[in-house]
């Protein structure tokens, strides 16, 4: 296969050939990560390279593709494989889950529905995490892209049952059904100040509008204020309006903290909204570890529930996941397949069980779920829960240093994210203090030592490590704070003099 032909058969030697090529490029991006920067830029050449070149008239040999993407490709990732990559939610990929996408793409199916392996795996897969998450029986899923994609699918199905319950069939007359009647009836959905941005998108595209997103004040906690909810929604049934749902967390991006969803789903119970917790990123925490017990027990009254094995699982991206404590409205939100025409489990048929695409929105549906069966197989409970501590543990290592370092400032600790500031004595304040962050985690970013991530928190600016790397070390965690210091201590902000030495001797 060396040259540029377009047979498309191969023998089994060339495939082994070239698959032991590929095998010796994953080997080698995985196990040189830790002696490479963390992060750096593309290369304005290499760029420009691919911006310019020409669509390929003729092919190249194998050996050449693979030449390039060494290149041009491999040296310039994400950095999240980095074991000092502390940046976001996105952990690297578990080396059995790399393995399982090449499986999938050999196999290549379609998931929509019918009667072949991968369908039954994805429904194994939604009947763990189900029961893992305390849901009846009832309950059923399916394995989407992210977490967005399952915050818009349980929100498409919280607006389905809410507009039938107010006598607005959406599905057939869309949104503007009833926009005769009172011109303040409005759809409604509620999330707190930490909630996550694409609650947001998803009213947008559903018809009901970011405007009529009900964002509720956070405690000390950064966690929803219960009884200003329960306010906001008694408001809105008074006003007429239409609740369609409330966005919980259990675990937000931002800070990690982890919404009260025991009273949280007391008050969606009283006025019979629903309830939609996001734990894309908090979920496997919650799921797997005894000290969460309570918060997982409050979890199971949710009507959907929002979880990305992608992220604190260590699965290749994509794998999200979205959980309906019943199927049924689900399937009444997406199938398209008259009542009369369905046909329900087919066991030995082709048709195979209810088909995955009348409960979402995707037709053609990728073979997500084959890499989480494979590593739920291959960690099981226990071993998760050691790399998951493991995790917890090196953002305790973080808070920890910030907390000894004067010149850091511990801002918010929940889960494995830990945001912090660099506030040094006599230094500046206000705006002037959040610059000084700003160029502070730019030098971090771009030095390559290590990398975390900017934020907000409480109106201030913040330096943001989440912590989902099994990689990650005690040294690894100390380095980090370390490239803090000797940032702002070459920054020279005022206050400063006197530190270097110490930041010095962190490194």
């Amino acid at each position: 296969m060396n040259g540029g032909e377009s047979r498309f058969e191969w023998t089994a030697e060339e495939l082994r050939t070239v698959g032991h090529q590929v095998v010796d490029l994953v080997v080698e991006h995985l196990t040189g990560l830790r002696d490479e920067p963390v992060f750096r830029p593309v290369p304005q050449t290499v760029v420009r390279g691919f911006e310019t070149e020409a669509v390929p008239q003729d092919g190249a040999p194998v050996d050449a593709v693979l030449g390039e993407f060494a290149a041009r490709v491999e040296p310039w990732p994400f950095g999240n494989g980095h074991p000092r990559f502390y940046g976001w939610v996105n952990p690297p990929p578990h080396p059995l889950g790399v393995f399982a996408e090449l499986l999938v793409a050999a196999m290549n199916p379609s998931v929509a529905g019918g009667n072949h392996a991968a369908v039954h795996v994805e429904r194994q897969v939604v009947r763990w995490f189900a029961e893992l998450a305390g849901l009846p029986g009832t309950a059923h899923g399916l394995l989407v892209s992210g977490g967005s994609a399952a915050t818009l699918t349980g929100l498409a199905v919280a607006r389905h049952r809410a507009a039938l319950r107010a006598g607005r069939p959406v599905r057939e007359d869309g949104v503007q059904a009833g926009a005769g009647g009172p011109a303040a009836a409005r759809f409604v959905v509620y999330q707190g100040t930490e909630g996550h941005g694409s609650a947001r998108k998803a009213a947008e595209l559903l018809g009901i509008g970011s405007g009529n997103v009900r964002v509720v004040g956070s405690d000390d906690g950064h966690r929803i204020r219960v009884p200003a909810l329960r306010d906001a929604i008694a408001a809105d049934v008074r006003a007429g309006h239409v609740p369609v749902a409330v966005l919980a967390s259990a675990g937000t991006v931002n800070t990690g903290a982890v919404d009260d969803l025991a009273a949280i789903g007391d008050v969606c119970a009283e006025f019979g909204v629903w309830l939609h917790v996001d734990a894309a990123y908090g979920g496997p925490a919650v799921l797997l570890l005894p000290r969460f017990a309570a918060v997982r027990a409050a979890l199971g009254r949710a009507d959907s529930v929002a979880l990305d094995p992608h992220k604190w699982l260590y699965a290749p991206v994509d794998a999200g996941l979205v959980l309906f404590r019943d199927g049924a409205p689900a399937r009444d939100a997406f199938s398209l397949v008259p009542p009369y025409l369905r046909t329900d489990d087919d066991p030995a048929g082709v048709g195979g069980p209810v088909w995955f695409s009348e409960y979402g929105f995707e037709q053609t549906r990728p073979f997500r779920a084959l890499k989480v069966w494979m590593l739920l197989k291959h960690l099981g409970v226990r071993g998760y829960r050691e790399l998951i501590e493991h995790d917890l543990a090196v953002a305790d290592r973080i808070a920890a240093a910030v907390a000894a370092a004067p010149e850091l400032q511990l801002l918010a600790r929940g889960l494995s994210v830990v945001c912090f500031r660099c506030r040094p004595p006599g230094g500046p304040d206000g705006e002037e203090l959040d610059e000084l962050n700003r160029r502070v985690l730019r030098a971090v970013q771009l030095g390559g030592g290590a990398f975390l991530a900017g934020t907000t928190v409480d109106g201030v600016f913040a330096l943001r490590a989440c912590v989902v790397n099994p990689r990650a070390t005690a040294g690894d965690a100390d380095a980090l704070v370390a490239q803090v210091r000797a940032g702002l201590a070459a920054d020279g902000a005022p206050g400063r003099a006197g530190q270097a030495d110490q930041a010095g001797e962190a490194r």
